[in-house]
């Protein structure tokens, strides 16, 4: 059976509202009210274009919408972006291992976002760990939960490449990652990674638990973040589509990255005896004129 080249939304209604208005008034609320970032973005057309990737979460936007929301307010100041590699975890084992949707578009209830065909087909060309493959982006939320806040900033002014990754393995993360690097060279275009961290223990550990993982994420390390979370057991769903980010920020010149939110749903729920936990980060290259 062929697949569609557009995606219809698989948790409209379910992860965010189902309705245009409804969305965008929960997306805007996650900027201003706490703890977001307490305004609304806009994108400034001369920003310095420092950022080459962010670390955002994918639960339900009343869990972790107000943490994505640092992210996004980060990048809309950084400057004006025309294309964004997607990568997340596949939730559901459908696909392949690094599945790419090569074309079309993704749609939301705030519209359709297009996919960059020739950023897919280079990244395809670039390593043979990628396949295009739509079937394992069916069903997957953490992509999808990452387009409204981009269709805020961006209008249909923003093409996306989503990347879906079900099996974790070092050097097959950053020969994807180096894969991107290349399929983006001389363009405009950032790296997303869709990542939630500690599953379901007690806020205390979690905290104690991602630090480990985050501070290897600030020190643009891809083996240290496999090796912290595979020597202690950390329960975050998407530490690949992380070390694939980071090999690619890093081919890109990537010389730093700033945590910029860490919350729990017990901070939504009251229970803090079994949370989830979200974070957002940054990874940057140097400012203009300071490359050296």
């Amino acid at each position: 059976m062929a697949m569609p080249a557009m995606r219809a939304p698989a948790v409209a209604g379910l992860f965010y509202p189902g309705t245009a208005d409804a969305l965008q008034q929960q997306i805007q609320r996650c900027f201003l009210d706490a703890p977001g970032p307490g305004r609304l973005p806009l994108a400034a057309p001369e920003g310095p274009r420092q950022i080459l990737g962010l670390v955002v979460p994918h639960a339900g936007l009343v869990y972790s919408g107000h943490v994505a929301a640092h992210a996004y307010q980060h990048l809309a100041e950084d400057g004006l972006v025309e294309v964004a590699i997607i990568l997340a975890p596949n939730h559901h084992g459908l696909g392949a291992d690094n599945a790419v949707w090569p074309e079309g578009g993704w749609e939301t209830p705030l519209g359709n976002m297009p996919v960059a065909a020739d950023v897919a087909a280079a990244i395809l060309e670039a390593t043979p760990l990628a396949h295009a493959d739509p079937m394992a982006h069916l069903r997957d939320h953490a992509i999808e939960v990452q387009l409204p806040f981009l269709q805020l900033l961006y209008g249909a002014g923003l093409s996306i490449v989503p990347i879906s990754m079900k099996r974790y393995e070092l050097d097959a993360a950053i020969e994807l990652g180096e894969a991107i690097a290349t399929a983006m060279a001389g363009r405009n275009a950032v790296v997303i990674a869709s990542c939630d961290f500690t599953h379901h223990e007690p806020a205390s550990r979690a905290r104690t638990q991602d630090e480990r993982a985050l501070e290897m994420i600030e020190h643009l390390d891809p083996a240290g973040l496999f090796r912290q979370v595979q020597t202690h057991g950390i329960t975050t769903c998407g530490y690949g589509p992380v070390a694939a980010m980071l090999a690619a920020a890093r081919r890109m010149g990537a010389v730093s990255a700033q945590r910029l939110a860490y919350h729990t749903s017990g901070e939504v729920t009251g229970d803090y005896d079994r949370v989830v936990a979200y974070a957002a980060l940054k990874v940057m290259r140097p400012a203009s004129g300071q490359e050296s």
